[in-house]
């Protein structure tokens, strides 16, 4: 995979002074978000990441497109139509009978044309299992830099992208810049950017690129589609409430606490990187830069230190309310209320005061 250059973060972006961009690069205009979409259904990372590419459009001057790859029929052009709502002036499509189900072939020839033709400056993709692939293949094709798992992007006045990641084992942020080679590419993981507003509004343009590339040209076949069965289950990445432990909750049993919880609350339960590392849970449960990144209304969190790679991937919760006996856990630094005390035994009260409480306000509804 192709990688950009590192430099350190400087305050109000890279220090010395503003750099002239070579003469081939002014060729090279506006922002894209790649809007991924299988079988019709659009990832909500897509819109997240229309949100911030909308901030970096407007710094810049430019337009904002949204580029999506599909079937005929298969949704294409609804998806652009979408992306109008969410703050794109126009869209790039590619409709082919090739381009069906993601295949890494197909689906980077196509975004690469794409590029080659229209010239971005700035093009954008969710870090989800696609689109990490595609984002690989199409930054090493175009032999540009690419940022990947970014957590805040931004530009400087020349025009760079400023992508800042975790690095080090979640221990510092690094801001990189693509200074170099165009177009600028990052990922950004879903719930890391919020979601914009929904704006009902017509598409502004619709650009159809014709593809060429046809079966044969495949090597990889689709033979079969089967459905995720977790599909209709709820994300963790994307719960309204999330109740979370850490070591300090002492042993795997302990998390029956957490799961208690959660269950009275209707919430999701998840973890922090040391407790899957202890095989007390999944990963898929673990919370932070190298598990999920969440965004809910209400996150508590039982037992956990707060290192910066778990902060990272809660720091966009609306309240954080932080449990540990350690009242100098680099958590308080972050939660909006804090409670220095053992969660073991706290927990449990909680547990019974919400049940309680979600009870009694059942019984008033009824009475009413």
């Amino acid at each position: 995979m192709a990688e950009a250059p590192k430099k350190p973060a400087a305050a109000g972006g890279r220090a010395g002074t503003k750099k002239e961009l070579p003469e081939h690069f002014k060729d090279y205009k506006h922002v894209w978000v790649f809007i991924e979409q299988e079988r019709g259904v659009v990832h909500p990372v897509s819109w997240e990441l229309l949100g911030a590419g909308r901030d970096l459009a407007n710094k810049l001057g430019v337009d904002l497109a949204a580029v999506v790859l599909g079937a005929p029929g298969g949704g294409v052009k609804e998806a652009a139509a979408e992306a109008s709502c969410y703050g794109a002036d126009l869209a790039y499509i590619v409709e082919s009978d090739v381009l069906t189900d993601y295949r890494n072939e197909p689906y980077a020839r196509a975004m690469t044309e794409l590029v080659n033709t229209y010239k971005p400056e700035i093009l954008l993709l969710g870090a989800t299992t696609l689109g990490r692939d595609l984002a690989g293949a199409v930054a090493t094709t175009l032999l540009t830099g690419l940022t990947a798992d970014s957590t805040a992007l931004d530009v400087d006045a020349d025009g760079s992208l400023a992508a800042t990641r975790p690095t080090f084992g979640g221990s510092l942020l690094c801001t990189i810049y693509t200074l170099n080679y165009r177009p600028q590419m990052a990922t950004v993981r879903p719930r890391v950017m919020s979601m914009p507003d929904r704006v009902e509004r017509p598409l502004g343009r619709l650009v159809e690129h014709k593809f060429a590339m046809v079966e044969d040209d495949v090597v990889t076949k689709v033979l079969s589609f089967i459905a995720d069965r977790e599909s209709d289950k709820s994300s963790l990445a994307y719960a309204d409430v999330v109740v979370a432990g850490g070591l300090g909750l002492g042993s795997p049993e302990n998390f029956q606490l957490v799961r208690q919880l959660a269950s009275v609350l209707g919430a999701e339960y998840g973890c922090s990187r040391p407790v899957v590392q202890k095989g007390w849970l999944p990963a898929e449960r673990q919370i932070g830069q190298t598990g999920k990144t969440i965004r809910p209304r209400l996150y508590i969190a039982a037992g956990i230190s707060g290192a910066i790679q778990h902060r990272v991937g809660v720091e966009g919760a609306d309240l954080i309310v932080a449990i540990n006996t350690d009242k100098n856990a680099p958590i308080f630094d972050f939660a909006h209320v804090g409670l220095v005390t053992d969660a073991v035994r706290l927990l449990p009260a909680l547990t019974e005061a919400f049940r309680k409480r979600l009870s009694a306000s059942t019984s008033e509804r009824i009475a009413s």
